[in-house]
């Protein structure tokens, strides 16, 4: 498999590029730019196009043109959600609009005082979740669990360029003490955040069909997901044109301590969400060991 190596790709030099661009001339230009950046990855990102290749030809079922074109249109449109973040962290977020499709239903986890689990995927924007959640008036502080690795010189910069996130990490660790971070954040009625859809090889893993095709996920947040006695949501935030996202959340609908009835209805949220926006699904690793 090629397999994630939990980090993200780039450099400082990269993100100055794109952030001189987008401060001076506007975001339109940084968009401009990305025209020939797509078209670097299409070509010298063998294994990500290769997945993102497969992704569109055997599971989407597309022609082999439109299977490499969409290949540089995700490449584009991914591009665009990290311009994007950088925007609206840097006190450009009046420039964007936002749609909320079941933001009530948050509000709505958080009145039984018991804070809620909320399960994204690599799929869109989340990382600009916050934001919405400012307009929809929930003033629980929100939780991220994560084994991401980014690059600390990267993330140093874009902190020094950005306002300070509200975000809180919660470090996955082999002592499992990241378990109490989160009963403690949950008991605060807190939000606690993961991403359903990456795993490393040496982690516990379960199996489900997505898009046709078995294929893994980390077990962590559906089995902790699925004994604690909190509520559990799925949440999207989706780019849909230059300047508007929208955001959806769905209540999941599985039975208490059946990780895999959950996993199962995560998945099928995902080929919905999908569906409607085939060009932002952003795992450029060989996610169901697909072979041409």
């Amino acid at each position: 498999m090629a397999q994630w190596e939990g980090k993200s790709r780039g450099s400082v030099v990269g993100y100055r590029i794109f952030i001189f661009f987008m401060k001076t001339l506007g975001i339109g230009s940084a968009y401009f730019i990305l025209y020939f950046v797509a078209f670097y990855f299409l070509f010298f990102s063998p294994k990500g196009t290769k997945a993102s290749y497969l992704y569109f030809k055997t599971k989407l079922h597309y022609s082999t043109f439109k299977s490499i074109f969409n290949v540089y249109l995700s490449y584009y449109r991914f591009g665009q959600t990290i311009i994007d973040k950088i925007a609206i962290r840097s006190g450009l977020r009046d420039k964007f609009t936002y749609e909320f499709d079941g933001g009530e239903k948050i509000i709505e986890m958080l009145k039984n005082k018991n804070g809620g689990i909320l399960i994204s995927a690599h799929v869109g924007n989340f990382e600009i979740a916050e934001f919405f959640f400012k307009e929809v008036d929930i003033n629980s502080q929100i939780n991220i669990v994560t084994t991401d690795q980014e690059h600390s010189n990267i993330k140093a910069y874009l902190e020094s360029v950005t306002e300070e996130s509200n975000i809180k990490l919660i470090l996955i660790k082999e002592d499992l003490s990241h378990i109490f971070e989160i009963n403690n954040a949950l008991s605060n009625n807190e939000l606690i955040c993961f991403t359903g859809d990456r795993y490393f090889e040496e982690t516990r893993c379960m199996t489900e069909e997505l898009l046709g095709e078995k294929a893994k996920f980390p077990a962590g947040p559906f089995l902790l997901a699925s004994r604690l006695k909190v509520p559990v949501a799925f949440v999207y935030v989706m780019k849909e044109t230059n300047k508007h996202y929208h955001l959806y959340t769905r209540i999941a609908k599985a039975k208490n301590r059946d990780a895999q009835g959950l996993l199962q209805n995560y998945t099928q949220s995902i080929e919905w969400i999908l569906k409607q926006y085939p060009l932002q699904w952003f795992n450029y690793f060989d996610f169901w060991k697909t072979s041409l």
